[in-house]
């Protein structure tokens, strides 16, 4: 069974107190969980999801007091995973097609998502409100190109455009994020 967002972050409270079993719990507890995280989006490169396992539960242990216990722990931990499989495409000068894109951010499904929601939000609310509006529709909303052209009151070609855009600047800026975060030694 999966720990629940409240049991992690309580876990993660106690590691942060000093107390080596909660961490060590922590850890254990987020192994499967990342496991299956890296697994729907590295399809049969196991040998890659144990490594990008391994690498975020250090990660994660290392920077632990970066953790903001005020903040939802998963929304944390998820982040650090993504910028752990960010660092995981450059070494292997992989490229994610724009497509998968929104794969890769999406949230997963804890009780509480809303710190991830909010990292989202804050990345749409950086583009033109255009592009953020049509990819919140598209992407987020799920609704269909013609059904987004017609809340906005565009063309479905401008819908298209947009979200195209706007997911190559959040690209941008995700890895500008990672490569900034590396350099810090995340």
């Amino acid at each position: 069974m999966r720990a629940t967002e409240a049991e992690l972050r309580t876990l993660m409270i106690g590691g942060l107190a000093g107390e080596a079993n909660a961490q060590r719990r922590l850890l254990q507890a987020l192994a499967p969980v990342l496991r299956a995280f890296f697994a729907r989006r590295l399809r049969g490169a196991d040998d890659d999801v144990e490594d990008l396992v391994q690498d975020s539960l250090i990660a994660i242990h290392t920077r632990r007091a970066t953790y903001d216990p005020a903040r939802p722990f998963t929304a944390w931990a998820y982040a650090v995973a993504r910028y752990k499989m960010i660092d995981h495409f450059r070494r292997r000068k992989q490229t994610v097609p724009l497509d998968d894109f929104a794969d890769i951010l999406a949230v997963e499904s804890f009780e509480d998502a809303s710190g991830a929601r909010l990292d989202i939000g804050r990345l749409l609310d950086a583009l033109p409100p255009k592009q953020a509006q049509a990819i919140r529709a598209t992407k987020l909303d799920g609704l269909s190109v013609t059904e987004a052209a017609a809340r906005a009151g565009i063309s479905e070609s401008d819908v298209k455009i947009s979200v195209h855009r706007g997911l190559k600047k959040l690209e941008q800026q995700l890895s500008d994020a990672a490569l900034g975060a590396a350099r810090l030694g995340r």
